[in-house]
């Protein structure tokens, strides 16, 4: 298991759902950048009630760090090109609204 933390943008709207076992779960994907400049498409799923909500709350486009275990994989295009892809179960989400509400509780908002 590799313990990543990968920031990027929301694409698309988060999307709950219900498994086995009455368990709640949401999906999402994220597109991150990496320093080549060519995009990766981030497969997010998370359990736990925190990142699920915060999640849930972004719209499309919103920024978005996440943290959990990451599995990269392989797909294949129409065209038959391979694409690298990434899987992530996180288990925390941190966006800018809670770095402001962090800040606006401490007092300690940044000066324009």
């Amino acid at each position: 298991m590799i313990e990543a933390l990968i920031t990027g943008t929301l694409t698309g709207l988060a999307e709950q759902r219900q498994g086995k076992n009455d368990t709640t779960f949401v999906l999402a994907k994220v597109k991150a950048t990496p320093g080549d400049g060519e995009s990766l498409i981030v497969n997010v799923i998370a359990f736990a009630p925190e990142a699920c909500a915060a999640l849930l709350a972004l719209d499309e486009g919103d920024t978005v760090a996440l943290s959990g275990a990451l599995t990269p994989k392989v797909w294949t295009d129409k065209q038959g090109n391979t694409r690298p892809a990434l899987d992530l179960v996180a288990s925390q989400v941190q966006t800018v609204y809670h770095v402001d509400r962090k800040r606006a509780a401490t007092g300690n908002t940044p000066t324009p």
